[in-house]
């Protein structure tokens, strides 16, 4: 009997594992592979593309660039498709997954001339690891220490030229000296409605479902100014389509799906309300103090901070003060609780 159940444990295992590595399968389908496809972020793109043309005219490899900014934005994607432009391969870490110097030393001597490494959270590097990729950004050496105590001696490996790909949603966790050795640093910012409508389009064709345009404009009004977060919600859709709908994506069957997702016509979610209303009835409005308001809620201050702060902050609904987080009117309409500040000030 225990035998079975570990077997029907293990085939549960797998299951979860092919339906993970289905959904990945998806998310990697829908984004953009080249620049005519990615759509938004003009003034990066307008940079990358003088510093890509001048480098292959130096016939010499990328600077190395830092994309900062929200996640969901597209600093994987320009990463993949910078590196398909430069006719380079892309090898892909993180800044938590380098835990020792020999953890970059590795991947840095199997990288070839030309070669694009793109750390992801690299404001995460672990500080001796940071130290060791200075002189391997700048001269594009290693410095390995052989032995220890007084007969320890430093030996410089030179390494092909290469381009480090860093992405940060926090750059200004990351110290002065890793940052003055990017040659570019870009700053990704939110999508705008057309573009997320049109970015909601391409990705409905990728998927091979029929999606109307009221239903994309809807979807691109909640997505929150980000990419990751509109695609999400289009699938959500798709699925809802198959089961309730005839497999087509109106607005109705959009509306349909976000209520039951409890996300409301300004894109914003449970979390979001939550904590509106904690500063609203716990607080009078506000203000009050993130320490305060994280205990209140039962959340890390740094999900507040990181994830639920910046779009409500984006769209005008908090600001932060030397006193603490207050709602501003917008917020209050939102809620409910005042007339429209727009209608005021006609007024």
């Amino acid at each position: 009997m225990l035998l079975l159940s570990n077997i029907l444990e293990e085939n549960k295992m797998k299951n979860d594992i092919d339906i993970n590595n289905q959904e990945e399968i998806v998310i990697q389908s829908l984004r953009a592979s080249s620049w005519p496809e990615f759509i938004g972020q003009e003034v990066v793109k307008k940079t990358l593309f003088i510093s890509m043309k001048a480098a292959k005219k130096r016939e010499e490899s990328l600077e190395h660039l830092l994309f900062y900014g929200p996640p969901g934005l597209g600093k994987t994607t320009i990463s993949h498709i910078i590196a398909k432009e430069m006719g380079a391969n892309i090898r892909i870490t993180s800044g938590p997954a380098l835990e020792r110097s020999g953890d970059l030393a590795s991947i840095l001597t199997n990288l070839s001339e030309g070669d694009v490494l793109f750390i992801d959270e690299i404001h995460r590097l672990n500080k001796v690891v940071e130290e060791t990729l200075y002189p391997a950004m700048e001269d594009f050496a290693l410095d390995i220490v052989i032995g220890k105590g007084p007969s320890a001696r430093t030996l410089r490996m030179d390494l092909p030229r290469f381009t480090i790909i860093g992405a940060t949603t926090k750059a200004g966790m990351i110290s002065g000296p890793l940052r003055d050795r990017f040659g570019v640093i870009s700053r990704l910012t939110f999508y705008n409605h057309k573009e997320l409508t049109e970015i909601i389009k391409n990705a409905a064709a990728k998927l091979n479902v029929e999606v109307e345009d009221s239903a994309c404009e809807e979807l691109a009004t909640r997505g929150r100014g980000t990419p990751r977060i509109a695609l999400r919600l289009l699938k959500r859709a798709r699925d809802f389509a198959a089961i309730h709908g005839q497999g087509v994506i109106t607005k109705d069957i959009v509306k349909k799906t976000l209520d039951v997702l409890e996300i409301d016509h300004k894109g914003l979610d449970e979390s979001d309300k939550r904590y509106l209303m904690a500063i609203l009835e716990k607080y009078d409005g506000g203000p009050v103090g993130l320490e305060t308001l994280a205990a209140a809620l039962s959340e890390d201050s740094a999900t507040i901070e990181e994830v639920i702060e910046p779009y409500l902050m984006q769209i005008g609904f908090v600001k932060r003060t030397s006193r603490g987080r207050m709602l501003t009117e917008n917020a209050l309409y939102h809620l409910g609780i005042e007339k429209d500040p727009k209608q005021k000030k006609l007024l």
